[in-house]
């Protein structure tokens, strides 16, 4: 397929919002599309505002997105999905399920002869330390363990409660916080220019940040790469496209 494209999608956080639903519609509108032309999709992580498997019972919700998923498993196209800060806990349910190659941290792979350096972005460049301490105890298997003995209407209403109460606090307290701090600031372009003096690579696409960008970056020792955010499909329907050698940024549309 010489003009197959590579879909990119970041940020959804199904489960949050009055219009979750309309969201994951039109998100599965997005990858009706794709079946038709993608060779791979790429889910950058926190597709789900909270999410937790468990051994026997499946979360609430969110069906069309996984039956969607499974569809395009079903097909033949690669997908892969990148565990954001989010939905950390989706362990290996999708993988099992539907064959979907997980990740729990940036990846290069390869499409086309080209390298991807590819990840979520949560706790990269060591710009908050705060949250990555969190992070670890999020990952710590003992605390996932002791969690998942908690019963599921508590858990997610604990979920939903502090994701909610997070991202209200984070943006009335820097209403620019989405906003492109600049290659020395920005946590996931700092650990790209670290990497890419370590391996070289032609991209770089991640997600997290809810900004949408594509630009050159330049690591330590001059090695240079496209790094390339998703933005979100949370705010702004925002995904990324991948052909014939560029990367595009793209806005869904009705």
């Amino acid at each position: 397929m010489p003009d197959s494209k590579i879909y990119f999608i970041a940020d959804a956080h199904l489960g949050a919002g009055d219009d979750s639903q309309l969201r994951e519609r039109q998100l599965c509108a997005l990858l009706d599309k794709a079946r038709k032309d993608a060779t791979a999709v790429i889910f950058l992580g926190d597709m789900f505002d909270f999410w937790f498997t468990y051994r026997y019972v499946v979360p609430k919700g969110h069906v069309r997105l996984i039956g969607k998923m499974a569809e395009l498993a079903d097909a033949g196209i690669q997908l892969h999905y990148f565990i954001g800060n989010h939905d950390m806990w989706v362990f290996r349910y999708f993988e099992e399920q539907m064959d979907i190659s997980m990740h729990d941290d940036p990846t290069i792979l390869q499409f086309d002869g080209k390298k991807f350096l590819i990840g979520h972005g949560d706790g990269l460049g060591n710009q908050d330390r705060q949250y990555n301490l969190i992070r670890k105890i999020f990952r710590c298997r003992l605390n996932q363990q002791m969690f998942a003995i908690l019963p599921e209407w508590m858990t997610f209403g604990i979920a939903y409660h502090w994701s909610g109460r997070s991202r209200k606090s984070h943006i009335k307290k820097d209403p620019t916080i989405f906003e492109y701090q600049g290659d020395e600031k920005e946590g996931i372009v700092i650990h790209c220019r670290q990497q890419l003096d370590q391996e070289a690579f032609d991209y770089c696409v991640f997600g997290h940040r809810h900004t949408a960008i594509v630009r050159t970056i330049t690591s330590p020792k001059g090695r240079t790469a496209t790094y390339v955010n998703a933005g979100d499909w949370l705010a702004n329907r925002d995904y990324a496209v991948y052909q014939n050698g560029v990367i595009t940024l793209a806005s869904w549309q009705e």
